[in-house]
């Protein structure tokens, strides 16, 4: 539009000049002069009235530098020549911060810290009347350092180094909070390095490798104790068996002189014994009690040359 507008401009000024130069005398100039300058007024005016906003901003229009009610979105637009558009950008927009924070325990951290941010169309009148253009350092870069520091105080060195992403989710609540007071929308953030001092790192370092020895030494400790246990759960088994075993053994024992002894009768043992005599008498024989004397049998019943 302003390229057509400036074309137009000079498209007049030479058909005036050629129309100029066909008069004679001093009033042909002087008519060419005249009409030169309206002309270049009318154009400068033309272009001052005709305002351009980027893609991804919002323009923000003044009337001798107080913010009006209605905000322009990207485009080609026409203002009244007192009017003045202030273009805020809208899309989302990233920063990194650098900064040097202490842990509870008084430990020295080096921090960076990425952000992304944008601020809404309907906001950036409010923004630009309260805060201006560079909201950036005016605002989000104290919230920043604010926020990090407090939240990162809350915390030792070794729980910075097990907590990180504890520690950035608790850093983007609070600055999310803080920025919202100021119409400003924190879309992402990352904990992008964490630097300690060099005592402190090769502290940690040890005190890692002492855990990795303590935990490994109780690891083989309890592979010990399993081993143990089996072994002893090994033995345990094995004496219940031959335990069993002899008891099956003893009870089949005894179920069966249980039978036997059932079975016994007088007449069997007669008919065992007679079964099982040789023939020859006892030698020797008491009375009951003991009180009969002894009798030698042999010298009472007669025998045969062959014993009998």
């Amino acid at each position: 539009m302003v390229k057509l507008v400036f074309a137009a401009v000079v498209l007049v000024l030479g058909i005036v000049a050629h129309v100029s130069l066909k008069a004679k005398g001093r009033k042909g100039l002087a008519a060419l002069a005249t009409a030169a300058s309206a002309l270049l007024c009318a154009g400068a005016i033309a272009l001052s009235c005709i305002q351009a906003v980027p893609t991804g901003h919002t323009g923000v229009v003044t009337t001798f530098g107080r913010v009006e009610n209605t905000t322009l979105d990207s485009g080609v637009h026409f203002v009244l020549p007192w009017q003045e558009v202030v273009k805020m950008d809208n899309r989302v927009q990233k920063q990194t911060a650098d900064l040097a924070c202490f842990s509870s325990d008084i430990q020295e951290v080096n921090m960076t810290y990425t952000i992304n941010y944008q601020i809404k169309k309907s906001d950036a009148q409010n923004i630009y009347r309260t805060i201006g253009v560079d909201y950036y350092n005016t605002v989000i870069q104290p919230c920043i350092t604010e926020s990090v520091k407090v939240v990162t105080a809350r915390y030792s060195a070794e729980q910075l180094v097990g907590k990180r992403n504890e520690l950035a989710a608790a850093i983007e609540q609070d600055l999310s909070e803080k920025l919202l007071g100021y119409n400003i929308e924190l879309v992402s953030t990352s904990i992008e390095n964490m630097d300690f001092t060099n005592a402190f790192t090769d502290a940690v370092e040890a005190k890692q490798v002492a855990q990795q020895n303590k935990l490994r030494a109780q690891t083989e400790a309890e592979q010990k104790i399993v081993e143990a246990k089996a072994e002893a759960e090994v033995r345990k088994v094995n004496a219940d068996a031959e335990a069993y075993e002899l008891l099956a053994k003893a009870e089949a024992e005894a179920e069966a002189n249980r039978k036997i002894s059932e079975s016994l009768t007088q007449e069997l043992i007669h008919y065992t014994y007679a079964q099982t005599w040789n023939g020859k008498l006892p030698t020797v024989m008491t009375g009951e009690n003991g009180m009969v004397p002894v009798l030698n049998m042999n010298e009472i019943v007669p025998t045969t040359e062959d014993g009998e």
